[in-house]
């Protein structure tokens, strides 16, 4: 389903700058780091669409959790790098969506990445998207 946007936007950025924490010795970030850079966009992708993590619990009792994630590494980023980290839908399901992620710097496509994302309940267990995300992800 690629004409799923939030807010007309087809394509979500969000600026990560690397620091000394994110790379190894020689300044090149650890292949483990790339997950944190795009799970912080996913979150702050869902915050510009109104969805906190934690309020949504607490008010329909569902939860994002990534269950599958395949990432093609490209180039590496260095220390000191500005990157553009971006989220953009796939595909929808009932209880469940994909995306597409990349990392960029400078235009330049450094990491391509994919991630299904389940919607659960308390117990772990698939749930059926809440209406109210549905309508602020995908309206």
């Amino acid at each position: 389903m690629s004409d799923c946007k939030i807010n007309n936007i087809e394509r979500f950025e969000w600026p990560i700058r690397v620091y000394y924490e994110d790379t190894d010795a020689g300044g090149v970030v650890y292949h483990s780091q790339y997950l944190n850079f795009l799970e912080r966009t996913r979150t702050e992708w869902l915050r510009s669409a109104g969805l906190e993590q934690e309020a949504l619990f607490a008010a329909t009792g569902a939860r994002f959790v990534v269950t599958h994630m395949a990432v093609d590494f490209i180039s590496p980023a260095r220390l000191d790098d500005l990157l553009t980290v971006t989220v953009s839908i796939r595909r929808r399901r009932q209880a469940s969506f994909e995306l597409e992620q990349t990392i960029e710097r400078d235009g330049a496509r450094l990491i391509a990445a994919t991630a299904r994302i389940a919607c659960v309940g308390e117990e772990f267990k698939p749930i059926r998207i809440p209406a109210q995300v549905l309508q602020q992800l995908f309206e």
